[in-house]
């Protein structure tokens, strides 16, 4: 509704053959103010030179005769405040019972390409429930982006040739080892969970003793990183979640990346060698000090190959890229884009967001979460604890810059206190009514939906608001990539359908034209809620 208000707006300004300021279209904080409000007429006012009030009396013939609102109004120093018609609200009711599943799609990114690059946990372990809340995350910002009409690219990146997968590929040996001889050395700073046992034991089921006493590890590694990709992998497929891609780490050394992008910084004098050592030369006005970029044992650090796999995702030329990184790539995110720039790439359409902690709690306790210990609380442990739809929401309802407490006791209770359970109760709700109206309406169909019924009742109109605002509430949080923003939307369509089923008696068969005007609300409701949930990504039960 607020771009209809601007293009119209706009078409009235240039049939004026007045110049189109950056103005805004809002809501008003209180509703007696209109439904919408504009500061048009302040800004035409610094550039025509002209009294605000006297631009906005121009203004107002023109956009009172407008069909889609009953009056417009001059307020303040020339405020032009908007009261859209009912009318206009029964046409987005229609609106929304036509395009069904597809209300509150946007063709903004049509013909455009993105790729989401998340998860990337290195194939160490089985996925913990501290990972939960970028997976989550994820799944609901590639859920937005194709509903904006990018098409996606789901990616993942990982590390399969640093010190890590070594200490895997030990620890996946010493339990080995220990099938022979209980005593024989565990590494200090190896993996200790009990997967690492599974894969031993898969190993010697496989292998029996033929890999004992071996100084080749490589089959241990391989092993561990197969078994473990199938232990995240399968987690992931609990969300629903499926990459297009696996990019590893290795890859850009076997093409070369890695060595092209050492010998173009070098001829650019980029770089410097000091002590054995590779050193990035950085701009010293946004960064402390050069980085290291290769060791003096000939080991890169990661931002070599961060940098080089950046740059291979430039070369597949998306028209956006994101990638989502705990807060510990706060700062070493913008080293990764300083080394691009500094190899000739745009980094513009790169688009980082970096989410922070989580603290889970069961009562008073918080609960430990160390690959390396033996107790660790996994993402499919919580996932048992409190359901899919539970951890997608409640790790996706809070804004990705701030600290967020996981309350496991919450996400398990079954009343309106549960953020989840409110939103999908509400669409159970509706689930409810229609079977209602299957019971007790002599053959009753679909075809009552592309009918037109009077539609007076306050609470309706009110509902029918809220629910029009669902495409720009969309665009919203695609603009900024913050999918909790969606959630606040839909705790709002549930409060104002709770209200509208309290106060209304859906079904009445002595008034069928009454009846069937308020399914309509209630089917239309029903939409934009399961079109929400779509996107945050958690089911619409029909029955709760």
């Amino acid at each position: 509704m607020k771009d209809i208000i601007q293009n119209i707006i706009e078409k009235t300004l240039k049939g004026l053959h007045l110049p189109v300021p950056g103005f805004s279209v809002d809501y008003p904080k209180n509703q007696k103010f209109g439904d919408f409000s504009s500061n048009v007429s302040l800004l035409l006012s610094k550039e025509l030179k002209r009294n605000p009030r006297e631009i906005a009396e121009e203004l107002l013939p023109k956009l009172s005769g407008e069909k889609c609102f009953s009056k417009v109004e001059i307020a303040g120093a020339g405020f032009l405040n908007f009261f859209v018609a009912d009318s206009f609200y029964r046409e987005i009711l229609k609106d929304i019972l036509n395009k069904k599943e597809s209300y509150g799609r946007l063709d903004i990114n049509k013909g455009k390409t993105a790729d989401l690059e998340w998860v990337s946990a290195n194939p160490t372990g089985p996925l913990h429930a501290g990972h939960g809340r970028q997976v989550c995350l994820g799944k609901a910002i590639a859920n937005l982006l194709e509903w904006t009409g990018y098409d996606l690219t789901r990616e993942y990146y990982y590390n399969d040739a640093g010190n890590q997968m070594n200490n895997l590929a030990k620890s996946v040996y010493a339990r080995y080892m220990q099938k022979f001889d209980p005593d024989f050395p565990f590494p200090d700073d190896g993996y200790a969970g009990d997967y690492i046992k599974e894969i031993a034991e898969e190993i010697y089921n496989e292998k029996k003793n033929s890999l004992k006493d071996s100084e080749d590890i490589s089959y241990f590694k391989k092993k561990g990183e197969e078994s473990n990709f199938n232990r995240i992998k399968n987690t992931l497929a609990k969300f629903g979640i499926q990459h297009n891609v696996f990019f590893s780490e290795t890859a850009l050394y076997k093409n070369g990346d890695i060595e092209k992008l050492l010998k173009l910084f070098e001829d650019k004098g980029a770089s410097r060698v000091e002590e054995g050592a590779t050193w990035l030369i950085m701009d010293k006005d946004r960064f402390q000090k050069d980085k290291v970029i290769v060791k003096a044992t000939g080991e890169p650090t990661y931002r070599l190959p961060d940098m080089a796999y950046h740059i291979n995702k430039v070369n597949r030329e998306f028209d956006l890229m994101v990638d989502i990184f705990g807060s510990d790539h706060g700062d070493t995110y913008k080293e990764v884009l300083y080394g691009m720039e500094l190899a000739g790439y745009e980094t513009q359409n790169i688009k980082v967001i970096i989410h922070q902690m989580v603290t889970f709690k069961m009562g008073e306790e918080s609960v430990k979460m160390s690959k390396r210990s033996d107790n660790v609380y996994y993402l499919d442990d919580l996932i048992d604890d409190v359901g899919v739809d539970a951890t997608q929401l409640f790790f996706v309802m809070r804004s990705a810059n701030t600290h967020l407490d996981f309350d496991i006791e919450l996400a398990k209770d079954r009343s309106d206190k549960n953020p989840v359970y409110y939103l999908q109760y509400a669409h159970a709700r509706i689930c409810g009514i229609f079977r209602n109206a299957e019971e007790n309406i002599k053959d009753f169909n679909e075809e009552y939906l592309s009918k037109e019924y009077v539609i007076s009742e306050p609470e309706a109109l009110e509902l029918i608001k809220v629910l029009s605002k669902f495409p720009e509430e969309v665009k919203s949080s695609y603009e900024v990539l913050e999918p909790h923003k969606l959630i606040y939307y839909l705790n709002s369509v549930a409060e104002m359908f709770h209200k509208f089923y309290h106060n209304n008696r859906i079904i009445n068969l002595e008034d069928m034209d009454r009846t069937y005007a308020r399914l309509q609300v209630c089917e239309s409701a029903k939409k934009v809620l399961k079109n929400g949930f779509s996107i945050i990504g958690i089911s619409a039960p029909e029955r709760m």
